[in-house]
């Protein structure tokens, strides 16, 4: 099949300008470009006003001293990036009938930028040249809302994501089973690993699966009997349910909630009052210790005042300590942190909230090594003592993923707190501004289509000035040059 192809009209000119028209005295004609454009200048050769029309009140009222304008140059009213653009559309339509449209930044009395679009037609009578403008503040501001409506999305979005990285986190780490069913098939849709263990040979087989399973007889129609009380919206107590092949007796809590039009139960299963707790095999505890032990990641475990009271092989290895002991009693903040400010951020973190997640900070060793890591932390209950353990990851070997190191988000009000006295201001405030001059750059190249040029002309900056940028933030395609218009 042949490829469609895309049928450019060609432009369209009156065919009989002095049948149809007539002759247009000056004032006719005056009167005509003031009503079709948003300004109008006549300038001469040498690119000096001559004369000028205002008829767009909005635009007269930025331009407070434009009656001072008749005599200047041009150039002299427009921004440096701007200079050149206008030279080139007089030298343009100095050789042809008109130029093509192109953006300059006019400066005004209120000292902000504000673009006109342009286009030149020579006059043939006197050798001058009538810049006729369209006033852009209004694209620019419906691009702004558009910017600035992308980056609430991603900031939405962030907060979704943590808030749904909570969820798992404390969903995965409960010993009671937990399961979600769907109100309408009663499939399980999500279970818990404890879920698993007591409904379930694996968790291919438990989600999906119908339920209630694995429960005796009574239970059974006493659960199928709770579910529909919650459905007709009744008040339901917690009933007690028993396992067919254990025996093993749970007190289960319904809660129904919605997901777009469908209804979900969410059922928790704690262990009875009296009876036996949840199994929890010695080999499974040891195996987990010796994996934490031998984990090529480095844990430690302080109490609350921050000293070490266990530290495994990977930890030494970083720290460059030879034995456990070497590291037992001592601060965390003799290795964690770029300075102090470091090691208190985090603590006061796990004081008050419990947890922190991906803190990105060096751990230096008693050598002079300095690693890059990543630090997950939770603060634990132990025989009504608190104390807190440390995941600590070596992140300076990880390759950076081209697709999102350049796409990072602008930061949340409690990031940028977490960063205050760890990273400079000067950082900070670099850093956000390279995210919104990027997504700028991006949001202008989509509404053009990738036309580089029209985008420039769009952003207020030469060209030259954005290819320099899309090499920066790594935009640049690498077949495309300098001179590429599409």
């Amino acid at each position: 099949m042949l490829a469609e192809r895309r049928i450019v009209a060609p432009v369209q000119l009156f065919k009989a300008p002095k049948e149809s028209v007539g002759d247009l005295d000056a004032e006719a004609a005056a009167t005509v470009i003031a009503t079709a454009a948003d300004v109008a200048l006549v300038v001469d050769g040498e690119g000096v006003i001559r004369d000028l029309a205002f008829p767009k009140s909005e635009l007269s009222s930025e331009f407070e001293n434009s009656a001072f304008w008749i005599g200047r140059p041009w150039s002299d009213l427009l921004s440096e990036d701007s200079k050149p653009k206008a030279r080139a559309l007089i030298q343009e339509a100095s050789t042809s009938t008109g130029s093509r449209w192109r953006q300059l930044n006019h400066l005004s009395d209120r000292g902000h930028s504000i673009p006109v679009l342009y286009s030149v037609v020579r006059l043939r009578s006197n050798g001058r040249f009538i810049a006729v403008g369209r006033d852009l503040q209004t694209m620019e501001a419906l691009q702004q809302r558009l910017i600035d409506a992308q980056m609430t999305m991603e900031r939405d979005y962030s907060r979704l994501r943590h808030a749904e990285t909570r969820y798992r986190v404390l969903f995965q780490t409960s010993p009671d089973p937990i399961l979600i069913v769907e109100a309408t098939t009663d499939r399980v849709v999500d279970a818990n690993p404890s879920a698993v263990r007591h409904f379930g040979a694996s968790v291919g087989k438990t989600i999906g699966s119908s339920f209630p399973a694995g429960l005796d007889g009574e239970s059974i129609r006493t659960l199928q009997s709770v579910a529909t009380g919650i459905r007709a919206g009744r008040n339901v107590e917690d009933t007690t349910i028993r396992l067919a092949s254990t025996g093993q007796t749970f007190v289960v809590s319904l809660s129904m909630f919605r997901q777009g039009a469908a209804a979900f139960y969410l059922m928790r299963f704690a262990p009875e009052r009296g009876g036996s707790a949840l199994p929890a095999p010695a080999k499974t505890q040891i195996s987990l210790l010796k994996f934490i032990g031998n984990s090529l990641d480095g844990y430690v475990v302080t109490g609350p005042d921050g000293r070490i009271v266990v530290a495994n092989a990977a930890f030494q290895q970083m720290a460059q300590i030879m034995t456990e002991d070497q590291a037992r009693g001592q601060p965390i903040d003799r290795w964690l942190g770029r300075t102090e400010v470091d090691s208190r951020v985090l603590l006061a973190n796990l004081k008050q909230h419990g947890s922190a997640s991906l803190f990105a900070t060096v751990l230096r060793g008693d050598h002079g090594a300095v690693t890059e890591v990543e630090v997950s932390a939770v603060a634990v209950k132990d025989d009504d003592e608190s104390r807190y353990g440390f995941a600590i990851r070596n992140v300076g070997r990880r390759l950076p993923n081209p697709s999102t190191t350049h796409r990072e988000l602008t930061r949340s009000p409690e990031q940028l707190k977490d960063l205050i006295g760890r990273v400079p201001l000067k950082d900070i405030v670099r850093e956000t501004t390279d995210v919104i001059e990027r997504l700028c750059i991006e949001a202008a190249l989509e509404l053009t289509n990738d036309n580089r040029a029209s985008a420039a002309e769009m952003l207020g900056l030469s060209r030259q000035s954005l290819y320099v940028k899309l090499r920066r933030f790594g935009l640049a395609d690498s077949e495309s040059g300098d001179d590429d218009d599409s």
